[in-house]
């Protein structure tokens, strides 16, 4: 294999770089059922993404990454370093409680005693030993800041967000209330953060329509307050190592939008749902930018390590719906949790999976194929690409080896920081587990390194499909009946994992 002189001089750039330069900063914005054909550098022709597609221009793109198949699953694989399979891992704790109270009015202190005491009681137990992804940036010496979605299984307070290693935040505790744009109050650092004009006590929450006119809800958009905060959490900490975690509402439904952008509030044939869509992915590239120009004005964008990511497949909150055939081809009943549906034929303007099979929720490629495109001037060649099988959880030890902390033992998590400097990838996943806790609902999958994939469809009938996606990514044709072993081998590795123990808890 040949190499070209300047291959091979920013290789050997990028190694001495990470061993003797000043450690960088760390930019992860996590964005909310953004499908990965939703950005222009994956092949989006319709909305226009220019800052977030520079993003990929001037760094790596990844082309087999994989998230979870919904919220919660998907940041706490992140945040943990760990494959959403494991045993006493993410949970539901039920996000309804907030508007409760605040529809009683509830008092304080009687409002945070509530909070607190639910919990404490009805959220799984975090470890005295586990270590989180913001931690480890902490043990490097970094100040860290969360803005967006603070919860990582539908409720959270200020206790459990401090565990997680966040110095600062502002945000939802609840993921009932992030369902709405404009919430009557955010949570700063364990106070509330009242919004002027949002009355609401749903936050402004839209209808799955989309028709309501474009500022419905309230006067003060969520996504304003958190890239103020963010902007300013960046001037404060100039001359020290941060890490900020911006996991956005956007693009996540129901609609809303305080104005349509102007390139598509004039669009003939769309509809207004459309319209917002398209406006709040645009607010969304319109962030990173403003993201960007602050780090250069201040000198900190070549020192800076820009990560872009969503956390599950796409969703459609502009148009039409699931639909499930009444039959299969052979007669019998349908299984409803075979969401084998396309936006490229159903009438998706945007084809927001970009050709593939399923949406959020599925265990097809559509549900859980995310983007991740990575930024880091000096280290990483401009304009380039990678089919590396890796997972959010991978983050967590990329992260530790480029600020040289110790990675928690047993963690599920494979540094790819080779792959970012152009160098040879030695330590690789045999294969990714992709779960949503609902065995039986069929949003399980095992994706192996040599392009196989196993999704479980329904365990107790035994319905197991089988795909080789290097070859087959919109998974068109199910290779089970040909590969009867290979089906067999990778079920056993699948079943073998889900609700496995937590080798970072048992080894420690």
């Amino acid at each position: 294999m040949k190499f070209m002189k300047s291959e091979i001089l920013l290789s050997l750039i990028g190694l001495s770089a990470v061993a003797s330069a000043e450690k960088p900063n760390i930019v992860l914005i996590n964005a909310d059922d953004l499908g990965i054909g939703i950005l222009g550098c994956y092949g989006q022709e319709i909305i226009e993404t220019p800052h977030i597609d520079l993003l990929a221009a001037e760094g790596m793109k990844f082309n087999n990454y994989y998230g979870g198949v919904l919220c919660a699953p998907s940041r706490w694989t992140l945040l943990t370093g760990m494959h959403d399979g494991r045993q006493g891992g993410w949970d539901f704790t039920g996000g309804g409680l907030l508007m409760k109270m605040d529809k009683e009015k509830v008092p304080e202190p009687e409002y945070t005693n509530r909070l607190n005491e639910f919990v404490e009681t009805k959220s799984t137990p975090i470890p005295e030993q586990e270590v989180f992804l913001a931690q480890v940036a902490q043990q490097a010496g970094y100040k860290t800041a969360q803005y967006g979605k603070l919860d990582s299984g539908f409720l959270t307070n200020h206790d459990r967000i401090t565990r997680f290693g966040w110095d600062e935040y502002v945000g939802y505790y609840s993921h009932n209330r992030a369902h709405g744009f404009y919430p009557p109050y955010l949570w700063k650092n364990g106070k509330k953060l009242p919004l002027a004009g949002n009355t609401r006590i749903d936050c402004g929450k839209m209808s799955e329509k989309g028709d309501e006119p474009v500022g419905s809800g309230g006067e003060t958009y969520s996504q304003h307050i958190f890239i103020e905060e963010l902007l300013s959490f960046i001037r404060e900490n100039k001359d020290n190592p941060f890490f900020i975690y911006h996991s956005t509402q956007l693009p996540h439904g129901p609609v809303a939008i305080p104005e349509l952008h102007p390139d598509y509030a004039e669009r003939e044939g769309w509809s207004l749902a459309e319209k917002k869509y398209a406006s709040m992915v645009r607010m969304l590239d319109d962030h990173v930018g403003l993201i960007m120009a602050e780090l250069k004005t201040l000198g900190l964008a070549d020192n800076t390590l820009f990560v872009f990511t969503s956390d599950n497949g796409h969703e459609l909150y502009y148009g039409p719906k699931w639909t499930f055939p009444k039959k299969r081809p052979g007669g019998e009943d349908a299984n409803l949790t075979d969401k084998k549906w396309r936006t490229s034929e159903c009438g998706d303007i945007f084809d927001g999976a970009g050709g593939r099979a399923g949406l959020k929720r599925a265990a097809y490629q559509g549900g859980m194929q995310c983007p991740l495109i990575v930024r880091w001037p000096g280290h990483i060649q401009p304009g380039s690409e990678t089919d590396l099988l890796s997972a959010h959880y991978d983050f967590m030890a990329t992260m530790a080896e480029i600020l040289e902390v110790d990675l928690p033992e047993g963690k599920d998590s494979i540094s790819y920081l080779p792959t970012l400097l152009s160098q040879p990838q030695e330590k690789q996943h045999d294969y990714i587990i992709v779960n949503n806790g609902f065995q039986r609902m069929g949003r399980t999958a095992l994706i192996g390194n040599d392009g196989w994939k196993l999704v479980e469809v329904d365990r107790d009938t035994e319905d197991f499909q089988l795909y080789n996606i290097s070859e087959d990514n919109e998974e068109r044709h199910d290779l089970a009946a040909k590969h009867p072993e290979k089906v067999s081998n990778l079920k056993a590795i699948l079943l073998r994992e889900l609700d496995s123990l937590r080798p970072d808890l048992v080894l420690q």
